[in-house]
């Protein structure tokens, strides 16, 4: 019998849909690998992961914590020297190049441009079946999504109505909705493959 794989999630834990994706990530250890979630709430916490998922909520107060706190620029770093990262939503607004709004400096690590509420108040909330490059069918659920106005470079992996809803640039993930809120857990499957595919260990670096 081989090792078993370790692997660590950050997940940004200050506000928003933290719990949900603490969820999904435990559900994904299996007999090859154990996957362990980790909160993310100081610039320490990022140097003993594998990845990071910034979670969907309010995209103002995650972006003030995070920088209180220091782990914005702890988070470029990261993704920048090859750590995968997956924006849900309000993670995906400030992943992005471009935010449209001035309360909120995106990190560039999608080149995308965002609008923010795109798709109206909470009460216009709603769950779609979508197709997705590499996974198929799934059921997305919008919650007050921002609507990716441009893709630049970066890989579309799903549409709805033609709109994009997932990208995707290198091993960074960008999504307009919230899979945590399902009990299918493809999208983190695939986050985690991604993971593998770079051979991260649990120490944060790469497996030479």
């Amino acid at each position: 019998m081989g090792d078993v794989l370790s692997i660590k999630i950050g997940i940004v834990g200050f506000q928003g849909d933290v719990s949900e994706h603490v969820s999904a990530v435990r559900r994904l250890s299996s007999q090859e690998r154990i996957v362990e979630p980790v909160l993310l709430k100081r610039p320490e916490d990022v140097d003993h992961i594998d990845g990071i998922i910034i979670p969907g909520g309010e995209s103002t107060t995650i972006f003030k914590l995070i920088n209180r706190y220091g782990l914005y620029n702890k988070i470029v770093k990261a993704a920048e020297a090859g750590m995968p990262v997956m924006g849900t939503c309000a993670g995906l607004i400030i992943m992005s190049k471009n935010t449209n709004d001035e309360r909120v400096k995106g990190m560039g690590l999608l080149d995308v441009t965002i609008r923010r509420n795109a798709y109206g108040r909470q009460i216009d909330s709603f769950i779609e079946s979508i197709e997705i490059e590499g996974i198929g069918r799934f059921n997305a659920v919008f919650i007050r999504a921002p609507i990716i106005e441009d893709t630049g470079v970066t890989k579309v992996l799903a549409t709805r109505n033609k709109e994009p809803v997932m990208v995707r640039q290198e091993d960074r993930f960008g999504l307009t909705f919230h899979p945590e809120l399902t009990e299918d857990i493809s999208i983190h499957r695939m986050f985690i493959r991604t993971i593998e595919g770079e051979r991260y260990v649990s120490t944060g670096g790469r497996n030479k």
